[in-house]
């Protein structure tokens, strides 16, 4: 390995100090280790550091701040914004930090700072346990979790944050700390929901719950009912009971042929005759083109939406939480879709309700606890040269939205661009507070290569 821009060791010196790998420019693995889910994103960190555990971050951060190089870290690389990758600078990889340790006695996971849902889903079935999880399963559980953790279950279970229990973060200063509800309170709070602004989170533990099979899967209408679709799903969410979550989207025809669709995403975690009562008006209702709705095992219901996500591909995306589903919304959204440039685009609609909605927006960092309906537009496309207009076009929708958009915006939808009024909505009445806990913990703002809370200004 060589890093021209770390000075006074040798390569073998420098590599002595890790338990991990370091990758440089010259390394066969160096050009797919800096890549990340989005193929938009394309930065050259001037080191790249696999980490083992905590002793390998430590050193890492050391080094960062010895060489004055700017710090990344990047568990999962799902972030749509590519926030953590680094241009120059050196980057923390815990793609190694994998394991999944399960209690089931206990209930408890303890989580790698580096895994995949995948890889918890996948670990946690066996025991018919799960947590709230990412909907698709090549999602990092670090950068997912400490946005809030949106998913499947949390109508019943509440986001991510809401069952974590533990977090191993190493710190800005070196120090390693074990934050839960009885140490480092502060710290515990601002991690569920305050982004990696605070630490590199090595370890997570969460709690879990019987969760062994659900019922769920796509309904597809044709786009010509897409009005009358979007009016249903308002009202069937309506009556929403927490084990049932229903996203509607405009999308695409999974089989490559592009045909548009207005479809209803759903997923029931109660028991089989609770699902089979509470599925029969979506199921019975209009004339689908496409019913595949049925009995699978959890970790399989994560991978449902992979398909329309592949690595690699370049995305843009924008989100926000909406005042509600009228039909003035429903209108607009109509009319935007008529123009979208790429037939791997959709407009998706996530239901927001239940066990989420019953936590005190103060109680963790994520503000957002009102029943609600948040909108995401993910542009994505292949062909470089469609980038221009696939980015034109979502913003111009985003735009159009305008006179529907809520206050609140979801932090892990952020894209690169967002600006400090965006990240405001998204902490909301929690980010005083927030800035707070930055400046004690990261009063250097070490950590800013994120959704970025600068530390609050010293009293006095």
């Amino acid at each position: 390995m060589t890093v021209d821009l770390l000075s006074g060791e040798s390569a073998e010196q420098l590599a002595g100090r890790f338990g991990g790998v370091l990758v440089g420019p010259g390394d066969p693995a160096f050009d797919e280790l800096r890549r990340c889910h989005n193929g938009l994103i394309d930065r050259r960190p001037a080191v790249i550091v696999q980490c083992r555990g905590p002793a390998d971050v430590v050193e890492a951060i050391r080094l960062a701040r010895e060489e004055g190089l700017e710090l990344g870290v990047r568990g999962g690389g799902h972030s749509p914004g590519g926030r953590g990758l680094v241009e120059g600078g050196l980057l923390v990889d815990l793609s190694l930090l994998r394991s999944v340790d399960v209690d089931p006695e206990a209930r408890l996971a303890r989580v790698g700072g580096g895994a995949l849902w995948r890889d918890v889903n996948r670990e946690t079935a066996l025991h018919g346990l799960a947590v709230t999880g990412g909907a698709i399963s090549s999602t990092g559980v670090g950068g997912y979790t400490l946005g809030g953790g949106l998913g499947w279950l949390m109508g019943m279970l509440g986001l991510a944050v809401d069952n974590l229990v533990e977090a191993e973060v190493v710190l800005a200063s070196g120090e390693v700390a074990r934050a839960r509800e009885d140490a480092h309170e502060d710290l515990f709070w601002a991690l569920r929901g305050g982004g990696g602004n605070f630490g590199v989170v090595t370890s997570f533990v969460f709690r879990l719950h019987p969760v062994r099979e659900v019922v769920g899967g796509l309904i597809a209408h044709p786009i010509e009912a897409a009005r009358d679709v979007l009016r249903f799903y308002r009202e069937a969410t309506a009556a929403a009971s927490d084990e049932l979550t229903i996203f509607a989207g405009l999308v695409h025809a999974p089989d490559g042929s592009g045909l548009p669709l207005a479809a209803l995403a759903v997923c029931h975690a109660g028991s089989s005759e609770q699902a089979e009562r509470e599925l029969a008006p979506l199921l019975g209702w209009g004339s689908p083109l496409v019913v595949e709705v049925g009995p699978m095992p959890y970790p399989v219901m994560n991978t449902l939406l992979d398909g329309a996500f592949p690595r690699g591909a370049l995305n843009y995306w924008k989100s926000t939480f909406l005042r509600d589903v009228d039909d003035a919304l429903i209108d607009t959204l109509l009319a935007a879709w008529e123009t979208n440039p790429s037939a791997m685009t959709s407009i998706l609609i996530e239901h927001y309700h239940g066990a989420v909605t019953r936590v005190d927006p103060t109680a963790t960092a994520v503000p957002h606890r009102s029943e609600a309906f948040n909108l995401l537009i993910p542009s994505v496309w292949t062909d470089p040269a469609d980038t221009d207009k696939n980015v034109a076009w979502t913003r111009e929708t985003f735009e159009a939205l305008a006179p529907h958009r809520a206050d609140g915006r979801w932090l892990n939808y952020f894209d690169a661009d967002e600006d400090e009024e965006a990240t405001g909505a998204a902490y909301g009445p929690n980010a005083a507070r927030l800035a707070e806990v930055k400046r004690r913990y990261d009063p250097e703002n070490v950590f800013h290569l994120n959704q970025n809370i600068a530390p609050a200004a010293a009293a006095g």
